[in-house]
């Protein structure tokens, strides 16, 4: 299974979300998108990003000021 790295530090709400549903058309179903962000707002953007689309969060994890989501892709975006 291979993994994509979609780096959205820096970046505020909503673009971190709007880059991930772009950069998850280009990743095949069932391989892993991983998000860096660093607004505190993207945890619960992610979550239900990947309640509504159907895509599953596999990890939601900060390290330091650094939130990581790996996002496995399961639905349409």
């Amino acid at each position: 299974m291979s993994e994509h790295v979609l780096d959205a530090k820096g970046l505020n709400c909503p673009l971190p979300i709007l880059k991930a549903k772009k950069m998850l058309k280009s990743v095949p179903k069932g391989e892993i998108l991983v998000v860096y962000a660093t607004d505190p707002g993207s945890v619960a953007d992610f979550a239900a990003f990947c309640n509504q689309t159907g895509n599953e969060l596999v990890e939601s994890s900060q390290d330091g000021d650094v939130y990581v989501f790996k996002i496995k892709h399961t639905a349409d975006a």
